[in-house]
């Protein structure tokens, strides 16, 4: 089908790309660009700022907005008296025309066009403001122009229910479908002068940020201590969103704002001084926030990724070097911090009653071993903050509180203001832990240690390989599924016994009576989790954002257990030996992560 003349004046660059790719006769390219749509994944829709119908551009854009608009005209009735938000970061990309705020604006063109009212961000916002905006407002949806983490080339398109957590099944299969039957632009859909002569159209923008802030109260345990604190904090926003809010929400806690790494401060979509925007690839991404911390004698650094939902954090040690946490280790302090705050606040132990803390089923265990010493509950969930979100929902309409809630890639939710990952607040409630252990002569890393002491020591490795072929990801789950016959799964690994396996991809499990998973199905990704005979717990998956094969393993000692390094040793064995035995890098040419 041909594009009209108005969608080919509508964006010159991307109609060029596809000029030239038919021009030099880049079949396969073509075919990869239009014969397949982008699907939802763990964080909605995710691709290349590119033209095609595979990749993220205006026409898409559009597109998915058209259908999510079909979508909800059937499921909400009162959509036009309660609108959508709609939210953006700062990534842009010259040759594809292709701006966060572009798409954004267009998003919001098609919902105006069709009279629905809508609530657009004036400014780059971290995403956890489009959810917090769209229970504030009681809106039918929320969308979230973001690519996160990803390579600069990327962006994505992130929705939100009415709840306030990410859409889950059956919602993005439908949207899905709604955005196939309405594949052509209406003639309203380009017109992004709309955002600013509609009276549809209002900014949140002041009053989210004022309401947002004052709501951090609920979080903040020991404001007047914190004014008191000699700590100083530094603060990267790695080129995104996250400086302006990080400060307001460090003064809202009573800290002067952090000092941050100017190089980073402001907005840059090409991520300049970083070799992938990713603040949890360690110590080699936040070299400027370690330098700059040791000059100006500041003993924590927070960053926050380019759209602020998630958290990385260093400490100086007594010998000057630095401790940077792994996700599973900041979920132990963070855990710990806020049921000793909830403990402080309710001294009668049944109130522990009503208490759960979340965490996704790659994650650390180390909740569960707290929730059995302490009486609270614990809950896992599929990975992906969406099933975190839409499980907090249901339990806080049951009068329980979830007072905590992770996922190991530096996803965190201290209380439940949002129905998602939160760097920006999780940033102010380091700053207070760090702030209060200060007062006792403990730094953070000291009190890991305690924790792992009172709770058993919980040691994991979690890394990835790089697989940008998708029929040599299915070779070798289908592999490892089949590895004694068909249907039968392997019953070691090097040297090591496997004494139960669950597939979330199948739906199996060898350690239930029926052999049927208790976690819901997630057919669309792979997934599959060992348990050793020696305790440690092992899960290869897909990425549902990036080319990538993720691989975790944990071991839970109990507590009293101490020598540390033997367990080290034994986990360093099995990961070596699953990642050599079950993915093959050299036959499958997998890349090992570089960073």
């Amino acid at each position: 089908m041909h594009p009209s003349p108005f969608h080919v004046l509508s964006n010159p660059q991307t109609w060029k790309q596809m000029e030239s790719l038919v021009r030099e006769g880049h079949v396969v390219e073509l075919r990869r660009r239009l014969c397949s749509r982008m699907t939802f994944g763990t964080a909605g829709l995710r691709a290349e700022m590119s033209a095609g119908f595979a990749c993220i551009n205006d026409l898409t854009v559009i597109q998915s907005t058209q259908g999510m608009y079909k979508y909800l005209a059937k499921y909400v009735p009162d959509l036009k008296t309660r609108g959508l938000v709609v939210g953006f970061d700062t990534r842009a990309q010259t040759s594809s025309g292709c701006t966060s705020e572009r798409l954004a604006r267009l998003t919001a063109a098609v919902m105006l066009c069709k009279d629905v009212p809508v609530y657009l961000f004036s400014t780059y916002v971290p995403t956890p403001f489009v959810p917090y905006a769209v229970m504030k407002y009681g809106a039918a949806a929320g969308v979230m122009i973001t690519a996160s983490h990803n390579r600069k080339e990327d962006n994505g398109y992130k929705v939100y229910w009415h709840n306030g957590a990410q859409i889950s099944s059956p919602h993005d299969k439908e949207i899905l479908r709604c955005i196939e039957e309405s594949s052509e632009p209406w003639p309203g859909s380009w017109n992004e002068d709309l955002v600013e002569s509609s009276r549809l159209r209002r900014d949140p923008l002041e009053d989210v940020c004022r309401s947002y802030m004052e709501e951090l109260n609920t979080i903040c345990f020991h404001r007047e201590l914190n004014t008191m604190s000699p700590l100083k904090f530094v603060h990267s926003s790695f080129h995104g969103v996250g400086h302006n809010y990080v400060q307001r929400a460090f003064q809202q806690f009573g800290f002067p704002p952090p000092i941050p790494v100017p190089e980073q401060k402001d907005p840059d979509p090409d991520f300049s001084t970083v070799s992938c925007p990713n603040p949890e690839e360690g110590e080699s991404v936040l070299e400027l926030s370690l330098r700059l911390a040791e000059r100006e004698e500041a003993r924590i650094v927070v960053a926050t990724d380019p759209d602020a939902d998630r958290l990385a954090v260093a400490e100086q040690n007594d010998n000057c070097g630095w401790k940077v946490f792994t996700g599973n280790e900041l979920a132990a302090l963070l855990g710990w911090w806020m049921l000793f705050n909830w403990k402080e606040a309710h001294p009668d132990p049944a109130d522990t009653e009503r208490v759960y803390m979340l965490a996704t089923t790659v994650s650390s265990k180390i909740l569960k071993a707290f929730a059995r010493i302490e009486g609270f509950h614990f809950e896992e969930t599929l990975p992906g903050f969406k099933w975190i979100g839409n499980r907090i929902h249901e339990l806080t309409k049951t009068g329980k509180e979830v007072i905590f809630s992770f996922e190991e890639s530096i996803g965190f939710l201290c209380g439940n203001m949002v129905l998602d990952k939160d760097g920006v607040s999780t940033a102010a409630v380091v700053a207070e832990m760090a702030a209060y252990l200060h007062t006792k002569n403990l730094s953070m890393n000291q009190q890991l240690i305690n924790i792992y002491e009172i709770y058993g020591y919980h040691i994991s490795r979690t890394s990835y390989v790089i697989c940008n072929d998708p029929p040599t990801i299915h070779r070798i789950f289908s592999r490892l599924r089949n590895s004694g016959g068909s249907g039968v799964y392997p019953e070691s690994c090097g040297d090591y016994c496997i004494t139960h396996i669950r597939d979330v991809t199948t739906g199996y499990d060898s350690s239930q009576p029926d052999k049927k998973c208790v976690l819901p199905l997630s057919r669309n990704s792979q997934m599959v989790t060992f348990t050793f005979q020696n305790g440690i717990v092992a899960t290869l998956r897909t990425s549902g954002t990036e080319p990538k094969i993720k691989y975790y393993t944990e071991f839970c000692a109990a507590p009293g257990e101490r020598d540390i390094s033997s367990l080290e040793e034994e986990l360093r064995k099995v990961t070596a030996a699953l990642v050599e035995e079950f993915l093959e890098p050299e036959k499958n040419n997998l890349l090992h992560r570089s960073v």
